[in-house]
């Protein structure tokens, strides 16, 4: 799988954004994740779609009913489907701290879990084997508990400056659990939006609301198909 430089260069400074972790962000998002769930579950009418993620799913300094994971409810709200989207993005985030952090959140069933990790395991150089695990890890705690739950994992690159080596293991890594667990795979979340100024943030780093438009699209391509 290639991408433009531009693409590419993108990934380094948007992989560096996610690496930072937003207190603010991590009070927000965590526990509004969990009542979203039980508000919703709760009265058994809405199926729930969990998206686990990182700052791009958390909707980084944007207004989150402008992030992806709100303009994919307005989606299934105006076609009268009966989901509900719950955001459970988290700056900072690793595949490590994900894996910690999944049973918080398998209290309530779910019928669609979208998996957003690595990003940031990338670009701190951690062993892709290890990120694999965590991955698989979290794959495998999701299955256990809903083995109904239908899992779309969304794929990540590694910078350049990491090495030629190291960014194809990197790759790799979403295709092959793809393929292990049966998965539906988005090869690569950001197409067409990473290092595009236009579509990102005055910081050049995270989508803007343009280039969220865009990740929606990108996702609603896999989702779709499963509602």
């Amino acid at each position: 799988m290639f991408f433009k430089l531009s693409s590419i260069l993108g990934m380094i400074f948007l992989l560096a954004a996610c690496t930072e972790p937003q207190k603010t962000d991590q009070k927000k998002t965590t526990p509004s994740s969990s009542a979203n769930i039980s508000r919703t579950t709760g009265t058994g009418k809405k199926k729930i779609i969990l998206f686990f993620g990182n700052s791009l799913t958390a909707a980084y300094r944007i207004d989150p009913s402008k992030g992806f994971v709100a303009l994919i409810q307005k989606r299934i709200d105006s076609l009268g489907l009966n989901y509900k989207t719950v955001n459970a993005g988290l700056s900072g985030e690793t595949t490590a701290g994900g894996k910690e952090r999944i049973d918080w959140l398998l209290r309530q069933p779910l019928a669609i879990f979208v998996l957003e990790l690595g990003g940031n395991d990338g670009l701190r150089g951690i062993d892709p084997a290890s990120s694999y695990q965590n991955l698989q890890s979290i794959i495998d705690k999701v299955k256990a508990k809903y083995p109904a739950t239908k899992i779309i994992l969304a794929g990540m690159e590694a910078p350049p400056n990491m090495g030629q080596a190291f960014t194809s293991e990197f790759r790799n890594i979403y295709p092959r659990l793809a393929k292990k667990n049966e998965l539906i795979l988005i090869p690569f979340l950001l197409e067409n939006v990473a290092g595009i100024p236009s579509l990102n943030l005055p910081d050049g780093i995270h989508p803007n609301i343009a280039g969220q438009r865009i990740v929606t699209e990108n996702l609603w391509a896999v989702l779709k198909d499963l509602l």
